[in-house]
């Protein structure tokens, strides 16, 4: 059965009640306390010889009501509150009002000076005001009889004490709490920032995995496609050989973006990893293109790591793509050659030797080309160098050294 709109909207209130109805119920409650306490002088426990809080004409009851009112803005002025309820039981005792619980407030105020306050400063104050406070009620305690009573002095002075630690451990565990809280969504930021970077980094590897895939495939099918315009006619045959490149080439293209993009899927974590003993296949696919194409290599005994005989792969293959595209049929002489420490690359073409073309992307150019930016990525990657240059005989020139880092020596 569902309940009233009238008692929903009072829990509602209650679930989300303000922090000061809170604080008017706790004042209400040692308000209570405190007065029926005083007023009920007559004593089970051994108290001081003091007169009713009726005299004077009820000074007592009026000064822990008052320090009981004080307590509602406690969270709001702690350090007033505190001064407030600390002078009102200086005056009570002075006046030889009966003990009992006519110093809850008090303790309230403590615990709510060192738990809502600001660490160093708060303890200060409450420790310097609890030094006065225990003076003045050993002073005003001086005469007491029975002697037996001077415990309710001490019984005080141990409640304030007692206040100010329990408030001040509380104010600690908020602060680790606060710390741990700050330093989780820190550690939350900083996985969603590698994670961001991670994911850029795998775009990139893929952009430059599709680039020279395609841009190398499609250089070598438009120079085979042209080649077949001009002879189909006259003679098939070579036309029909160029077409088989073209099929060849189409193909190797096809199972190469199928191996880049399969990184993409859940199912499938291949990846390609084309090296350099691939290489003689990529001379053979240009010499197909019409270059003449040399290769050199002086490698070590042990093998290169993966990283970088693959970087190297894709550095020579744009190297040759961007002959293709750019300077047509000429010599080209690729050197590998691997150094104690690193792996030289050197791949030279000649050139059309009346004119020097220069690659997309080489030299800072202006252009929105990805080929030699390319390459140069990938190099950095390693902690490599590479360097694009015109030679001054003609053809252009790319050099590039990756260090040979072995397996596991890094951090």
């Amino acid at each position: 059965m569902d309940l009233p709109v009238a008692p929903k909207r009072l829990r509602a209130w209650l679930v989300r009640r303000p922090s000061w109805f809170s604080d008017v119920l706790l004042a209400l409650f040692v308000t209570v306390i405190q007065v029926h306490s005083v007023g009920d002088y007559g004593a089970v426990l051994p108290e001081p010889i003091a007169r009713p809080a009726s005299d004077f004409g009820y000074a007592g009851y009026a000064l822990v009501v008052l320090s009981g009112v004080a307590i509602v803005a406690r969270r709001r002025w702690p350090v007033a509150v505190f001064a407030i309820t600390a002078a009102a039981s200086l005056v009570y005792f002075g006046l030889d009002y009966p003990d009992r619980m006519s110093c809850l407030a008090l303790f309230v105020a403590l615990y709510t000076l060192a738990a809502y306050g600001d660490g160093r400063r708060s303890l200060l104050i409450a420790s310097t005001g609890t030094v006065v406070l225990a003076v003045g009620w050993l002073v005003a305690g001086a005469d007491v009889e029975p002697e037996a009573a001077v415990g309710w002095v001490f019984f005080r002075i141990g409640a304030s004490i007692i206040s100010t630690v329990l408030g001040e451990s509380v104010r600690s565990r908020r602060v680790i709490a606060a710390e741990a809280q700050r330093r989780a969504e820190l550690s939350e930021r900083s996985r969603e920032e590698e994670t961001r970077a991670r994911v850029d980094a795998e775009r990139l590897r893929i952009a430059r995995e599709v680039h020279d895939t395609v841009a190398h495939a499609i250089a070598i099918i438009n120079v085979q496609a042209s080649v077949t315009a001009h002879v189909l006619d006259k003679r098939p045959d070579q036309a029909r050989d160029a077409l088989r490149a073209i099929e060849q080439t189409s193909s190797r293209a096809l199972q190469e973006m199928r191996a880049v993009l399969g990184v993409l899927r859940a199912d499938d974590g291949r990846e390609p990893h084309p090296g350099l003993d691939q290489v003689d296949a990529l001379a053979h696919k240009a010499r197909d293109a019409g270059l003449d194409v040399t290769v050199e290599q002086t490698l070590g005994a042990a093998p290169l790591p993966s990283a970088v005989s693959s970087a190297a792969y894709r550095i020579i293959q744009e190297s040759i793509t961007n002959v293709i595209r750019h300077v047509g049929p000429t010599r080209v002489l690729v050197l590998i050659e691997t150094a104690p420490d690193a792996l030289r690359i050197r791949v030279a073409d000649e050139g059309t030797g009346d004119r020097v073309l220069v690659p997309v992307g080489a030299g800072g150019s202006s252009s929105t080309g990805r080929g030699i930016i390319g390459m140069r990525e990938r190099c950095q990657l390693l902690g490599g160098e590479l360097h694009a240059t015109a030679r001054a005989d003609g053809g252009f020139e790319v050099s590039a050294r990756l260090p040979i880092v072995p397996v596991g020596s890094r951090p």
